[in-house]
C-alpha cells in the first residue's frame, strides 16, 4: 500500500513545482510587460492564486509521500 501511495504523492508534488515554476514565469512576463500598477496589481492576483494553489498541491503530494513511506 505504502508504494503506491509515493509514487502518486511524488507525482502531485511534481505537479504542484510545475505550477509554481509556471507562476514565476507569469509574473515575470507581467513585470516585462509594462502595464500601468493598477491592472498590473489586478493580474499579479491571479498569479497569487496559482502560486497558492501550486504550493498546496506541493504540500500534499508530500505528505502522501510521507504517508506511503511510514506505512511501507
Amino acid at each position: 500500500m505504502g508504494d503506491w501511495l509515493i509514487w502518486v504523492g511524488a507525482a502531485i508534488t511534481l505537479i504542484g513545482v510545475a505550477g509554481l515554476l509556471g507562476s514565476g514565469v507569469y509574473a515575470l512576463r507581467l513585470r516585462k510587460a509594462g502595464l500601468d500598477e493598477e491592472a498590473l496589481r489586478e493580474k499579479l492576483r491571479r498569479g497569487v492564486l496559482l502560486n497558492m494553489g501550486a504550493l498546496f498541491c506541493s504540500v500534499i503530494g508530500l505528505m502522501l509521500v510521507i504517508l506511503g513511506i511510514a506505512l511501507g
